[in-house]
């Protein structure tokens, strides 16, 4: 199956939207609303298919979800149907901390109403749902919540952040870099097998909804609102299987979730 601009709308509920910013956003939230993240395949070992034709297969026909490099290259079709000039950028995922690691991220560059724009479907956290302007380091408001762009001199990266319990809190950091093929063939590789990547030794399935987002982490599931968390553990198969239907959208072969329970350490009952 090859990309099925349609069948993708129909997936992400929305007709198509016009070349504008106000597309571009309405395009952004609708997936991120639409679409979990989730790294269920990378977890049990299985390496993502980045071709366009397997990402229609399992996001759009199987109804799963994806992580950065599935959402965001699903995305990337939706731009180039539509017509949007647009820069993949490979990011350094922070989540705090003062320097970030390896290039592990894909986010892109887009342009819309004669501006740059930094969008991003692929973020597994409380990242940025509609899109931010690039070229200014003011504080840019997403309903209750409030984000940045902070050109840092010592690495020359632009640090992504939001205000966090009156804080910043540094998300990710890019630069413009040219990004090949073979940049997230390698970083999809590394994300799946090293063992020092949070998503090949961690369950993380996020996803925006009306009222905020929600969040499964190994056995902690968490609803975000308004600034506040209210988080429940997950204490066997069968209520992890709830979770994953209810919240997530997520169906899974009994094959599959047998592994991801085993490997979660969950009960049957």
């Amino acid at each position: 199956m090859s990309f099925d601009f349609n069948a993708y709308l129909n997936r992400i509920g929305i007709a198509r939207p016009e070349p504008t910013l106000a597309g571009l956003s309405a395009l952004q939230q609708a997936q991120l609303g639409a679409i979990p993240f989730e790294n269920i395949n990378p977890l049990l070992g299985l390496l993502p298919d980045l071709a366009p034709a397997a990402l229609m297969t399992k996001i759009v026909a199987s109804r799963r979800g994806g992580y950065c490099f599935e959402l965001n290259g699903l995305f990337e079709q939706a731009l180039i149907e539509l017509g949007f000039s647009y820069q993949p950028i490979m990011a350094r995922v922070r989540m705090g901390r003062s320097e970030g690691g390896p290039r592990l991220h894909l986010a892109f560059i887009v342009e819309a109403d004669g501006e740059s724009w930094l969008v991003d479907v692929g973020f597994g956290g409380p990242s940025h749902y509609r899109p931010l302007r690039l070229g200014t380091e003011q504080e840019q408001t997403l309903d209750h919540n409030r984000f940045r762009l902070r050109l840092e001199a010592a690495s020359g990266e632009t640090v992504l952040e939001r205000q966090q319990d009156g804080e910043w809190f540094a998300l990710y950091s890019f630069d413009r870099s040219r990004v090949q093929r073979c940049d997230l063939e390698a970083a999809n590789l590394v994300c799946t097998t090293w063992d020092q990547s949070l998503l090949s030794q961690n369950l993380l399935i996020c996803r925006n909804t009306a009222s905020g987002w929600v969040q499964l982490f190994n056995t902690n599931f968490s609803r975000f609102h308004a600034g506040e968390q209210i988080s429940t553990p997950v204490n066997s198969r069968a209520h992890l299987g709830d979770l994953l239907g209810g919240h997530f959208d997520i169906e899974l072969a009994d094959e599959q979730m047998a592994m991801l329970a085993e490997r979660l350490a969950l009960s049957e009952a």
